[in-house]
């Protein structure tokens, strides 16, 4: 039996369908003590994390060396007088030092920030004010340390400062000081409506939020990780994700530990899709999670025989079809794409026990209640798109959504008006009850009095051979109100011509219908984004 199910019921089909899912837990509920440790207790060689770098080390933790690292680093931070309510940010890339880290502050009551190494002064001396940050724990790589006694001064905070594995100016060595802690720690007084983790997503316009989850927030993640990804009891689950970022926590840690499986974790620098698939092959995972780019690249580069591997889930963002035919004509396993936001977990998903749809976010995930809605907040028929918004249950309380953004109640008070979570996203549904992702709710496209989701037409106009990237926008037309533009970014080998664009647009206009024509294409070198990789369509109308 897996530890989840200590905290939920649910029920399944005969084919192992997920149909409904409560949770039930404590007022104290921690996952460092309830999970990581229960675990460690009555299992304690059982694997949590293989570990490997490009410098050929690996590692292999088990639960017990989980419990007694993350107490030393519990105990280290007691010392530097962190306690329950105190905000760490923890900027760690790939170093197992991150699992320590995280369970430790877990135990405390401590609210942790993770963030990516990727950052400028700037972007963290915004989160460092905005978060009123007590400590940092960072790598010692890629002038992280650097940048954060800048942004720490620029700021003008005195935070606690530590770097691991070494000693480095302005920092003290976590490293060092853990392994000189005591490995027992009585258990913290924590609540489950504490503040757990505190990501700051990078919207298309503006400031990031701060996105706070509680420490319900883990549980939610059981749908994600058995459901979804199928990891499994005995497993070994590999998520490519940074642990900057959210997607982290939907694939190296939280559902994983729960379900039964170990996470792999490979700590690079530099994408190698040949890396990746050797050590796939070589620790024997069985299930895989990548964002579309990584299987754009295994498609291009050649994929070989990956014996162990039983599933393989993408998610963030546009998936080409002829990624999505190709990856599984060659392994034999479709990709099961997903659908969710830093400020919930997994909402739709090409679930366990249905058969994979391609480009489809697969159907609404049990845990949620989820309807589509037009801007007058009615629902709207199969066909037509609409915003995803989450109803709350009858008690109010949505384990797993955000519960609250930093500092801003006003932007809380707008998602939950009309009493639903409004996500922003538009989608529509097809007569056998799956969704289809049609991007940013306020990015559709209104032309000849027509509503275009942008992401149908990307979808098509990624298919074009010459095409590497791309995304499409409405801009002015006095006939139209609005034409479909497409921007570009092509394939190395392709130059920019009138020719080529008038060949992508026949090769796309004869798959679409009329009126999701495109009228103009511009080539660009690159699109703006934010520093999470979602495209600034904003950036694009303004010209």
């Amino acid at each position: 039996m897996s530890i989840y199910q200590k905290f939920c019921r649910e029920t399944t089909d005969e084919l192992g369908r997920l149909q409904s899912i409560e949770l039930d837990y404590p007022d104290n509920f921690n996952f460092g003590y309830d999970v990581a440790d229960a675990i460690a207790e009555a299992t304690p060689g059982k694997t949590a994390i293989i570990w490997c770098n490009t410098e050929n080390e690996s590692h292999t933790f088990s639960f017990a060396d989980i419990r007694a690292y993350s107490n030393r680093m519990a105990n280290v931070f007691l010392s530097a007088g962190l306690k329950r309510g105190s905000r760490v940010m923890v900027v760690l890339k790939r170093h197992y030092e991150y699992w320590f880290a995280a369970i430790a502050l877990h135990k405390l009551g401590v609210t942790m920030i993770p963030a990516t190494h990727m950052l400028t002064v700037r972007d963290y001396v915004y989160r460092l004010r905005a978060a009123s940050v007590d400590a940092v724990i960072c790598t010692p790589q890629n002038e992280t340390p650097e940048k954060i006694r800048q942004a720490v001064g620029q700021a003008g905070l005195s935070c606690k400062l530590w770097c691991v594995q070494k000693d480095m100016e302005g920092f003290c060595n976590l490293t060092a000081e853990m392994e000189a802690a005591d490995s027992r720690l009585a258990r913290q007084e924590t609540a489950v409506s504490d503040p757990m983790l505190l990501y700051f997503t990078s919207g298309t316009t503006g400031e990031p939020k701060g996105v706070i989850h509680d420490f319900s927030y883990p549980l939610a993640h059981i749908v994600t990780a058995k459901y979804w990804q199928q990891a499994e009891e005995g497993g070994l689950h590999f998520t490519v994700a940074e642990t900057g970022w959210a997607k982290a926590s939907w694939g190296k840690l939280y559902g994983q530990w729960l379900v039964g499986s170990a996470v792999m974790v490979c700590d690079f620098d530099n994408f190698d899709p040949r890396q990746l698939t050797s050590v796939i092959n070589q620790y024997g995972v069985t299930s895989f999670c990548a964002p579309p780019t990584v299987y754009r690249y295994l498609v291009r580069k050649g994929i070989p025989d990956m014996p162990s591997l039983r599933h393989a889930s993408t998610a963030g963002e546009m998936l080409a079809p002829e990624v999505f035919r190709r990856f599984t004509e060659r392994t034999g396993i479709p990709l099961s794409e997903g659908y969710g936001q830093t400020e919930t977990t997994l909402l739709m998903g090409n679930l366990k026990g249905y058969e994979a749809v391609e480009g489809s976010m697969g159907t609404i995930s049990p845990f949620y209640q989820i309807a589509l809605q037009d801007r007058d907040g009615k629902p709207v028929p199969a066909g037509e798109i609409g915003e995803v918004v989450i109803i709350p249950p009858e008690n109010g309380r949505q384990p797993g959504l955000l519960s609250g953004y930093l500092d801003n109640e006003e932007q809380y008070r707008h998602v939950w008006r009309g009493g639903v979570y409004h996500t922003g996203d538009a989608a529509y549904m097809d007569e056998s009850g799956h969704y289809w992702f049609h991007g940013r709710f306020d990015d559709i496209i209104k032309t000849g009095g027509f509503r275009v989701g942008p992401y149908e037409v990307e979808h098509i106009l990624m298919e074009h051979p010459a095409v590497s990237e791309c995304t499409v926008i409405g801009v002015p037309d006095t006939l139209r109100g609005q034409a479909i533009k497409g921007v570009v970014v092509l394939r190395k080998e392709c130059a920019p011509s009138r020719e080529l664009e008038l060949e992508i647009r026949d090769f796309c206009n004869k798959k679409l219908a009329e009126y999701k024509w495109i009228r103009a294409i511009e080539f660009v070198e690159q699109l703006p984004k934010t520093i999470s990789g979602k495209v600034r369509k904003e950036a694009l109308r303004k010209g």
